[in-house]
């Protein structure tokens, strides 16, 4: 104890106030001396124990918080009393349940890190792996046809490589936090109509039968291109859901509060056991398709979110898959915002 500071002073001034009232008790009288005396060993011995139980109680508080950063254990909370002693062991539990909570969510990126590094490589090793042997087979100097026909394969695979990769990056920065976000107010139709260009041939080619029914004027607030790349994903799976001959139905709604996009497809809709899933990365259902990826529906999930909307996939009621896109409106600038002037107030002019 008389190691700190603190208890050294108070030390040296109790026992120079003692050393007074002795002096001035035994000049009065040997009895009024002897009380003073009495009473200062009294208040010595109280003082000693209690700052001895003080001590005791911070020495197990740090042997605690040792064990907590050394060996991982439980901070147990006991003898929880009203006192500074108390409180300052409640913050130190809740700061250690803290580090916990986030040593926890390291451990899940870093192993969701270690699984998305082991899926990029296996995604890439097939493209590369047919890469290497097409370029083996054009090395034996086949025949013209047949040489053309591997360029062709080679430049196929190639370019999905070159999609992967691509997505991949986006879908790294958007998780990172950052891409800068351009929040301004999107006509929703062009958005729609923007997102759909690169879709007609392939529409065309398998008959599909677009149906939009965009309110006119319609528009929500954020990054234009990020979002059209987002509805171009969803409007893909959507094609490639409904299949020949199928049907795309477009909604938008356009309220004071909130812009909703629905995309519903006629094609046979998800498992229930994927739904849960449709927006991990690198996710593919039963019915993927071959040149899938299960990148493109992260990638929009991660677009929408980051810029304040919600995105559900569900069945629909009357057959199909179901994708519905939820933006807020901002809040109106209220009249006290704009002029400075709270409503209750008035300005006096000069």
């Amino acid at each position: 104890m008389l190691r700190n500071k603190e208890i050294r002073r108070l030390t040296l001034v109790f026992a120079a106030i003692t050393a007074g009232a002795l002096g001035a008790g035994f000049a009065l009288t040997p009895l009024a001396g002897l009380l003073i005396l009495i009473f200062a060993i009294a208040l010595g011995v109280a003082f000693g124990c209690f700052t001895h139980t003080r001590y005791r109680r911070l020495a197990e508080l740090a042997d605690q918080i040792d064990g907590v950063l050394h060996y991982d254990d439980p901070l147990v909370l006991t003898e929880m009393e009203e006192g500074e002693l108390s409180i300052l062991k409640c913050e130190i539990a809740k700061m250690t349940q803290r580090i916990h909570e986030q040593n926890d969510a390291l451990q899940k990126e870093k192993s969701h890190l270690a699984e998305s590094l082991a899926d990029i490589a296996h995604q890439l090793r097939t493209p590369l792996t047919s890469a290497t042997l097409i370029l083996s087979l054009l090395k034996q100097d086949p025949e013209a046809p047949r040489r053309r026909a591997l360029l062709r394969e080679s430049e196929a695979l190639f370019a999905q490589m070159d999609f992967l990769i691509t997505s991949l990056l986006k879908l790294s920065r958007l998780e990172a936090g950052i891409v800068p976000f351009q929040n301004q107010p999107t006509d929703l139709s062009d958005l729609i109509h923007t997102a759909l260009q690169p879709l007609r041939i392939p529409m065309e080619l398998h008959d599909i039968t677009l149906k939009l029914h965009i309110p006119q004027g319609a528009q929500l607030q954020g990054d234009a291109a990020w979002l059209s790349e987002a509805l171009e994903n969803l409007l893909k799976n959507g094609i490639t859901s409904a299949g020949d001959h199928g049907t795309l139905t477009i909604i938008g709604e356009d309220t004071p509060l909130f812009t909703r996009i629905t995309i519903h497809d006629s094609g046979p809709g998800f498992k229930p056991e994927e739904i849960p899933h449709l927006f991990d990365r690198f996710y593919q259902g039963e019915a993927a398709s071959a040149t899938g990826y299960g990148i493109g529906l992260a990638l929009c999930y991660s677009i929408i979110t980051r810029q304040g909307g919600r995105i559900i996939a569900k069945n629909h009621p009357r057959g199909g898959a179901l994708f519905i896109l939820h933006f807020p409106k901002p809040a109106p600038l209220s009249d006290e915002s704009l002029t400075g002037v709270s409503p209750g107030c008035q300005s006096t002019p000069l």
